[in-house]
């Protein structure tokens, strides 16, 4: 535990990456239990440590059968360490879960969902699989759909999504924002919205766009 501690302190002095320190943390954690149950073992039991490394060995095979997913999760921490898909902070999404990386651990990688449940994925299935990783890009590009009746106006329907475009805040110039009629329905016309943003201004910017076209549809 001291060590530790006396690791993650150097490192936070010399700046060095967060993934890589809870990484780190939890490699030294776990080979130091490791090592204490051989010293307790040699200790308790009077084996000397080549014989009792001759009987891990022997019995290398077995373990290895039955460790197999976790050495798994073992050599896919090494490799999200190594080829950094994603770090700690970045929003991710793998097959149904999502959240916020707290922790990437020896065998398992730690996400916060939105609505605070703490899920543990193996590193194995992260390394193999595919994800999205949200947080990767500085910026992502809201898609929005509205539907309006067939005897609308097109040209003032057009307008107002401009004006309401072109007047928000958060929303970027560039990429230039796509506005047009993208589909006849049975009983309504659909338009799409395409606006860029930075990432962090995602959400709000998608929540309000919905409530401010809605608004100035009904005026």
């Amino acid at each position: 535990n001291k060590l530790s501690k006396r690791f993650i302190n150097l490192a936070e002095k010399r700046n060095v990456d967060m993934t890589l320190i809870k990484f780190i943390k939890s490699f030294i954690s776990y080979t130091l239990k490791i090592l204490l149950v051989l010293i307790i073992a040699g200790s308790y039991w009077k084996l000397e440590l080549s014989g009792l490394a001759a009987i891990v060995a022997s019995a290398g095979v077995a373990i290895g059968l039955a460790l197999q997913g976790s050495l798994s999760n073992f050599a896919g921490g090494f490799i999200i360490l190594l080829l950094r898909p994603f770090k700690v902070g970045d929003y991710i999404q793998t097959g149904q879960f999502e959240g916020t990386v707290e922790q990437i651990g020896v065998f398992y990688t730690n996400l916060a969902t939105i609505d605070n449940k703490l899920v543990m994925i193996p590193n194995g299935t992260l390394s193999n699989g595919s994800l999205i990783n949200y947080s990767a890009k500085e910026t992502r590009r809201v898609d929005l759909v509205f539907s309006v009746a067939y005897d609308s106006d097109l040209l003032k329907v057009r307008k107002v999504l401009k004006e309401i475009v072109d007047n928000h805040k958060l929303i970027l110039s560039k990429p230039d924002p796509f506005i047009g009629l993208i589909q006849h329905n049975a009983s309504s016309l659909d338009f799409a919205v395409r606006v860029w943003v930075k990432n962090s201004d995602y959400w709000p910017v998608y929540f309000d766009l919905l409530e401010t076209v809605k608004t100035r549809f009904d005026k």
